[in-house]
């Protein structure tokens, strides 16, 4: 498995040079949230459809 700092470089090296903070800030975001979404899987802390879509409607 690949360490959390050799994703970041690896996300920030694919960016165009004319990337900003935010741009850089955001793809690691979204690698942070990728990743804590299959660790969430890998220990069973999801909910079903069902339960999803009850949910949605309260919203």
């Amino acid at each position: 498995m690949e360490t959390l700092k050799k994703q970041a470089i690896g996300a920030i090296s694919k960016l165009p040079e004319s990337a900003n903070i935010d741009d850089i800030m955001y793809r690691l975001y979204v690698i942070d949230k990728i990743q804590k979404g299959r660790d969430a899987v890998k220990e069973g802390k999801t909910i079903s459809i069902k339960s999803l879509k009850k949910e949605m409607k309260s919203w």
